[in-house]
């Protein structure tokens, strides 16, 4: 077991909309499970979580609801917040872009970046468009994927995994008015991801990723890697200063650098310029990322070259857990069609343990799955009382138990890890009226584990 820190990320959820569970099945709940398995076998890990303001899909969001911005953050803030808390997912650092040193710090280390002539300043043709005028990125734009021809918007694609944005869209068009597409020359930070390709194809190499991961991978290692315009001249967003004055964080740059700042506040408070930050990661090993599919590009090949860009050395990834889509009754969740559970709401009621332990079973980890309330309500009256303690028949002999416990706890895991099979072990374990002492048990249901419990090796 190496001393080091692992960092976890538990991806920051966009405050455009609350966590429904459908969310929850996916990265949440996994990360939180996944670190606290960790530390109970006596890992050192640090696990970040947050909330993610500075998307313009927050200011459409409250465009489209005609209320002010701030209104639309604090609202969807506190019911993120409360999904986290109802469903006992923790953190040991929370990245708060609400937060005035956080704001401030993201915005000096890009800047640092550029005076140091890392990050170079250059002259870089993006769109806006004719008919509002706003520049056409992320939530604003819309087009196909030139890679699969999904429909995308310009942030990535659903379909495949890979990068999009204004400039590779096909037949893009703005979002907001459905205006075309007009280029136009600003200088603005670039990061030229070819540059640093030898470092990323060795965190390719090294890094535990799952085969789809591996597929979008393999078409940046078969063609060009893209330039990505850390910041953007735009209305919303992490406001730059110096050299970048008027410019604003792009939000993808922003979660890059986030994962600098957040270890290095989190073991060096008192770390404040790049330099020092960077030293702070002298204890950290790596980074493991819980994310769904779409958001591949990004914790695979971009943030682990703003580490890089930033000093970081490396390889940093050590692998992804990754999820596909949960389904609720056959269909996808839909907040237009208002089809879909939501967390904050749904925990109010429920009970945390058995939701939990739910989800984990019904993950979405390899397929689609599909959340069904007689299922649900099934799952809940066979291990219910197990819970207690109670002992029910079980098919499982006895001999069998201690296998099935090691099973689940071997399952939680970071490389393999598979929280599905973790609780289908422990299921039969408990049903012969053992395993409720469990450290996986406790990481599954989100019990507070005792520091004499640990998982086998």
């Amino acid at each position: 077991m190496s001393d080091g820190i692992t960092v976890i990320v538990i991806p920051q959820p966009t405050v455009n909309g609350a966590l429904h569970i459908g969310h929850l099945s996916g990265p949440y709940l996994a990360g939180d499970i996944a670190a606290r398995a960790a530390r109970a076998r006596g890992e050192r890990v640090l696990t970040l979580a947050g909330i993610d303001v500075d998307p313009n899909y927050v200011l459409t969001k409250a465009e489209i609801l005609e209320q002010a911005v701030d209104q639309t953050v604090a609202h969807y803030r506190a019911q993120i917040l409360t999904a986290f808390e109802r469903s006992r997912i923790g953190w040991d650092f929370f990245l708060d872009p609400q937060d005035d040193d956080y704001r401030a710090s993201i915005a000096t280390l890009l800047e640092e970046l550029v005076e140091a002539g890392t990050i170079p300043m250059e002259q870089y043709t993006l769109h806006r468009c004719a008919d509002c005028a706003r520049t056409l990125h992320h939530s604003y734009v819309v087009g196909k994927c030139a890679v699969c021809g999904t429909g995308a918007n310009g942030t990535s694609c659903e379909g495949c995994g890979g990068f999009t944005s204004a400039q590779n869209l096909v037949d893009p068009s703005c979002a907001r008015c459905g205006g075309s597409p007009e280029a136009f020359e600003v200088t603005i930070p670039v990061l030229h991801l070819e540059q640093y390709r030898e470092r990323l194809v060795a965190e390719w190499l090294q890094a535990d990723w799952p085969d789809r991961v591996r597929s979008v991978l393999a078409q940046y290692r078969d063609n060009p890697l893209p330039d990505i315009p850390l910041a953007y001249p735009t209305n919303w967003g992490i406001e730059c200063g110096g050299r970048l004055a008027g410019l604003r964080v792009d939000f993808p740059s922003e979660l890059g650098l986030s994962y600098l700042y957040g270890p290095a506040k989190s073991l060096r408070p008192e770390a404040k310029t790049l330099a020092e930050r960077v030293e702070a990661w002298d204890e950290i090993d790596g980074v493991w990322h819980f994310n769904g599919m779409d958001n591949t590009f990004y914790f695979a090949v971009l943030y682990p070259a703003i580490l890089a860009a930033a000093g970081v050395a490396g390889p940093t990834a050590l692998g992804a857990t990754v999820n596909e889509l949960y389904l609720l009754e056959g269909k996808k969740f839909s907040t237009s069609r208002n089809h879909a559970i939501w967390a904050d709401e749904f925990l109010a009621t429920e009970d945390p343990e058995l939701v939990r332990l739910f989800l984990a079973w019904d993950r979405p980890d390899f397929y689609e799955t599909d959340f069904r309330h007689d299922a649900y309500t099934a799952f809940c009256q066979w291990v219910g009382p197990l819970l207690k303690g109670e002992r029910m028949a079980s098919p499982l002999p006895d001999a069998l138990v201690a296998a099935e416990v090691e099973r689940a706890e071997r399952a939680l895991q970071l490389i393999g890890f598979d929280p599905a099979l973790s609780v289908r072990g422990l299921l039969g374990a408990l049903g012969a009226g053992q395993g409720l002492d469990s450290a996986a048990l406790a990481a599954l249901t989100g019990r507070d584990v005792t520091s004499s419990q640990a998982f086998g090796g």
